[in-house]
């Protein structure tokens, strides 16, 4: 959800931002067909200022799906998303129309927003998410081995300029609120994420521990581009359709898409799609009335290994 979160912020700033210009790009002309910019979110995530705590809940484990933080999000009790709520409204000033509808019927609001929520991830961040998932994987990897090693007072130190230890507590340079220990719960939850720029971001919400979302290591070479060259003992065993079409889907597309580009009957990349993705190197995605194709995690690592 901190993902949700900041890339729908990013989606309606209108910036070409510099790491995410190519992303933006495709994903900016889906939204509007789809009612996002009108939305639910577009309400609840402003495009400055305080998000509600209750979009972003308090992960049960180390690798939540979406459904079980939307789950979390439905049973958010009342009175802890009007308290939310009544927080936005003292800092935009104002809440919205389906703000003000939320307030006032949680329980029922509440499906709508994840409903929303599902629509955006589908068209946002689902075709995108191994290349994202596989950067924050990276990221963890080496906080675990950094404290491992050096322990948690460098690990700290080394997320964010912004953020560093000493003397036994943890300074945040840009958080305006102060955060003693006797109003946050017990811990630190730390969350590398791609789109949290150009600063960390917190959320806290006792007794729940302290959440911290900072920019995740190699964010920067996200969106740049793989090209699949020197696929020919792939080809062999994939074939030459299907070899070229995981090539294409460099950039997640529908069926229509991939035929005009690659020259191939729309019957024919239909099938080859339907069988790359029953081998789990596709994973297909609702775009309003088309589907987008892209490339799973497994498909970028045989085509890293094809292609060295």
């Amino acid at each position: 959800m901190w993902e949700v979160g900041t890339s729908f912020r990013l989606l309606r700033s209108g910036t070409a931002h510099p790491v995410h210009r190519t992303w933006a790009e495709q994903v900016r002309p889906r939204l509007a067909p789809a009612g996002l910019e009108r939305g639910w979110l577009a309400e609840l995530v402003p495009s400055w200022g305080y998000v509600p705590d209750f979009l972003n809940p308090a992960p049960t484990g180390p690798a939540p799906t979406l459904d079980q933080e939307l789950a979390a999000i439905r049973a958010t009790p009342a009175y802890r998303l009007r308290q939310d709520l009544d927080r936005l409204q003292q800092e935009q000033g104002r809440l919205g129309p389906r703000s003000r509808s939320l307030y006032a019927e949680p329980r029922s609001c509440l499906l709508r927003v994840t409903e929303e929520i599902e629509t955006y991830w589908e068209l946002a961040l689902a075709p995108y998410w191994a290349r994202i998932l596989a950067v924050l994987d990276a990221d963890l990897f080496h906080r675990a081995r950094q404290v491992a090693e050096h322990g948690t007072g460098q690990l700290l130190n080394d997320l964010h300029p912004s953020v560093s230890w000493d003397d036994n507590a943890l300074q945040l340079a840009y958080r305006k609120r102060a955060l003693p220990r006797q109003t946050a719960g017990a811990g630190l939850l730390l969350i590398p994420s791609a789109f949290t720029t150009p600063g960390p971001l917190t959320r806290v919400t006792w007794p729940e521990p302290p959440q911290l979302a900072y920019p995740a290591r190699g964010v920067g070479s996200l969106w740049e581009p793989r090209p699949a060259t020197g696929t020919d003992a792939l080809a062999a065993v994939l074939g030459r359709s299907r070899t070229l079409l995981l090539g294409e889907l460099e950039i997640p597309a529908s069926t229509t898409d991939l035929a005009h580009r690659t020259g191939l009957s729309p019957a024919g990349v239909s099938q080859s799609l339907t069988a790359l993705r029953a081998a789990g190197l596709v994973s297909a995605h609702r775009a309003g009335r088309s589907v987008l194709y892209a490339r799973t995690a497994a498909a970028e690592s045989l085509l890293a290994a094809a292609c060295p």
